[in-house]
């Protein structure tokens, strides 16, 4: 066995590419022509020689040479490859010290990009920047405990974000997921957080579903002095109940006024990337009150891309905070948003104007699940939903009125 003084003396003789200093049980110490000197383990495996490089001398001292070779010969006794594993500790080793939150988060968003839509990869891009790297961004993964990422997510909520402050949470669960296979002995950190935020629920936008009430906003709506744009704006979107973004990014282009139509690429619709690359448009047909709308505003907008541009940029549209920021001018903001006319109309439409929920799923571009259901929706009801947006814009106005409005049921 060897002693320290002799490997601290051990010389590679002249002439030689190597020589070697036998230790015990496998472990050697190899001694290069320029003086470096190394540890290696050799053992047997399918009856070929391997070795395993254990360090270079005097940082790995004899001592602890000889505990490498021990514990990978318990290794090899247990069914490991000791080779392997120290490779696959190296790796884990190497990923700790530079999985920083952002640096993982952004490798995982760039992993995920190509099965978003552009906009959403940009608007979970922009939270991660705002909402979490300010404060996590410089932290290893492994030290990040729960109430630091608590304490974020509830600046959040200080804003007045409780909707984003749930998204930022579930942003940040899939970025531990996506790290945890990565690491030994790692945890998520998201767990149990849900619970300690207020409670919001999604896809619940305020609503006026009651005819009195509905029929006293659509008279504040009607009365609204704002600029032609916002105005025209907020009249239309209770009468089409599309998306808000839908709406004031409206083209010229996709209007047939004359066949009462409005068509929405399917890039433009809330779609996964590739049912938009390969969707079907959306076809609105459109009341007699909106064709009004639109034709009165022709003349001031008709020269642009948009039906409702931004007064600051006419290549650009209309901001979404236009008819939200009306709605609240006319004292409506809390009860109603721009949204939420989607939930008046489905609601109203079933319970006072008696239409076929189908119907109503199709104007909303909601997509059918049944395979029967989904070939019948590629003729996208047409005629009926023409019927069905010409009784809610009547509807609506004799709402307006204030008459008395008698119960429709459609055949």
């Amino acid at each position: 066995m060897l002693t320290d003084a002799q490997c601290r003396n051990a010389t590679c003789p002249p002439g030689k590419k190597r020589a070697r200093l036998n230790d015990a049980g496998g472990l050697y110490l190899e001694i290069s022509p320029a003086g470096a000197k190394r540890w290696f383990y050799k053992f047997q495996k399918a009856g070929k020689e391997m070795r395993l490089a254990v360090g270079g001398y005097p940082a790995v001292t004899l001592q602890a040479a000889r505990a490498a070779r021990d514990t990978a010969k318990l290794q090899k006794l247990q069914g490991v490859d000791p080779i392997q594993e120290k490779k696959l500790a190296q790796l884990k080793s190497a990923r700790s010290a530079s999985d920083t939150f952002k640096g993982v988060a952004l490798e995982w968003h760039t992993r995920q990009t190509g099965n978003w839509s552009p906009v959403h990869a940009q608007t979970v891009h922009r939270r991660l920047e705002r909402d979490l790297f300010p404060m996590l961004g410089h932290r290893s993964m492994q030290g990040i405990k729960p109430l630091e990422l608590l304490s974020a997510l509830q600046q959040i909520e200080q804003r007045g974000a409780i909707e984003t402050a749930h998204r930022v949470l579930d942003i940040a669960r899939q970025v531990w997921t996506y790290w945890l296979p990565t690491i030994d002995n790692g945890r998520d950190i998201t767990t149990g957080l849900k619970g300690k935020l207020k409670p919001y629920r999604s896809g619940v936008f305020a609503a006026v579903t009651e005819p009195k009430r509905l029929g006293e906003l659509m008279r504040a709506i009607k009365g609204y002095k704002g600029g032609m744009v916002v105005r025209t704006a907020i009249q239309l979107t209770p009468l089409v109940f599309q998306r808000p973004g839908n709406l004031r990014s409206m083209k010229w282009a996709h209007l047939d006024l004359a066949l009462g139509l409005w068509t929405i690429p399917s890039a433009e619709l809330k779609r996964t990337r590739a049912e938009k690359e390969g969707g079907e448009p959306l076809v609105i047909p459109l009341a007699n009150q909106a064709i009004n709308l639109l034709e009165a505003i022709k003349p001031y907008t008709g020269r642009g891309v948009f039906v409702f541009p931004s007064e600051r940029n006419h290549d650009r549209p209309l901001s979404d905070g236009g008819v939200r920021a009306a709605l609240f001018a006319l004292g409506f903001g809390n009860e109603q948003k721009p949204h939420g006319f989607r939930a008046t109309a489905r609601t109203l439409l079933v319970d006072e104007l008696g239409f076929d929920p189908a119907l109503i799923e199709a104007q909303l571009a909601h997509g059918s699940t049944d395979r029967l259901g989904r070939s019948y929706n590629r003729t996208q009801y047409l005629k009926q939903r023409r019927e069905m947006a010409q009784a809610w814009a009547d509807y609506l106005e004799k709402l307006a009125q204030g008459a008395e409005v008698i119960e429709f049921r459609a055949a």
